[in-house]
């Protein structure tokens, strides 16, 4: 028995092995390597390592194997959106293009499926009309209770340009934050080293954050944030360590006389601008209506 798959646009550069776990069956490591080195998994009729690079119109042959999954290997369902969702989805669209979409992000719901929430953007998106033919991935990271601006792209050539982007600082964010008190001064740059644990290893990476206070009164301010750079919950944790925790953070907050408003996030990806190709693309995203309302309660002028 035989069987012949075309690699797919979306596949280009991917490895041999991880393409045969996403589109064949996800059997171990040992297994794929095993095949390969008998034959029977062949690149356009010849033998190919599993770190293989995979081009366009790649032929990728597979002989007499008839693979079971990994029992033992934990099962991620895909989240099924509701009609409500879908017929909603719509307004979340800040741009649509065919590489990529920028949304507005709504509180309270995840970017990818977790252990405590299977409901997710990218599950949402991938059944709307404007991922049709193509498939959603995350390139950067929001948090589950942040709202705003949000780049998903739409193939793997651009998630991978995004990616990169990223990593060397050329996409610039902006996030409007209230937090409790004052900074002590208007303007100025946070710069943290933040603990992280993986596993149980302590890992220590430097943060930085540019602000500048935009309203305050004598409990709170409206601060404009931007991050230089991208580190997990680091707007959360920066603010904490200089005691102006944000408004409605449940987890890195100020225990006593902490003042929340039924835990709304006070925290609002307002805009995103970067360059592809000498092109310059700005994008915003309008602050839901529940952190308008908190900025009037607390007496602070909106934007």
């Amino acid at each position: 028995m035989k069987k012949i798959f075309l690699v797919k646009y979306d596949y280009i550069n991917s490895r041999l092995d991880r393409w045969f776990k996403k589109n064949v069956c996800d059997v171990p490591q040992s297994l794929i390597e095993k095949n390969i080195r008998k034959g029977n998994i062949k690149i356009n009729y010849k033998n190919e390592k599993c770190s293989y690079k995979l081009k366009e119109k790649d032929q990728i042959i597979i002989y007499n194997v008839n693979f079971i999954a990994n029992k033992h290997k934990k099962i991620n369902e895909k989240y099924i959106a509701t009609k409500k969702e879908l017929s909603q989805s719509s307004s979340m669209f800040i741009e649509n293009n065919e590489n990529f979409v920028v949304i507005n992000k709504p509180a309270g719901i995840a970017v990818q499926s977790g252990t405590k929430s299977r409901r997710n953007i990218l599950d949402i998106l991938r059944s709307t009309e404007e991922f049709e033919g193509s498939l959603p991935y995350a390139v950067h990271r929001i948090d589950k209770e942040t709202t705003g601006v949000f780049i998903v792209a739409k193939n793997r050539k651009y998630a991978q340009l995004f990616t990169s982007l990223f990593r060397i600082r050329k996409i610039h964010k902006t996030y409007l934050g209230v937090v409790l008190g004052l900074p002590e001064k208007n303007k100025g740059t946070l710069k943290d080293d933040l603990l992280y644990y993986e596993n149980k290893k302590k890992i220590k990476t430097s943060a930085i954050t540019h602000y500048t206070v935009l309203d305050n009164n004598n409990n709170y301010s409206l601060l404009k944030l931007n991050p230089e750079t991208g580190k997990k919950h680091q707007l959360r944790k920066q603010l904490l360590i200089h005691g102006n925790p944000i408004l409605g953070d449940t987890k890195y907050r100020i225990s006593e006389n902490y003042p929340s408003k039924k835990n709304t996030l006070m925290l609002h990806a307002y805009k995103i601008n970067f360059s592809i190709n000498g092109t310059k693309y700005n994008f915003s995203a309008e602050p839901p209506l529940t952190f308008k309302n908190i900025l009037k309660e607390k007496y602070l002028k909106i934007f």
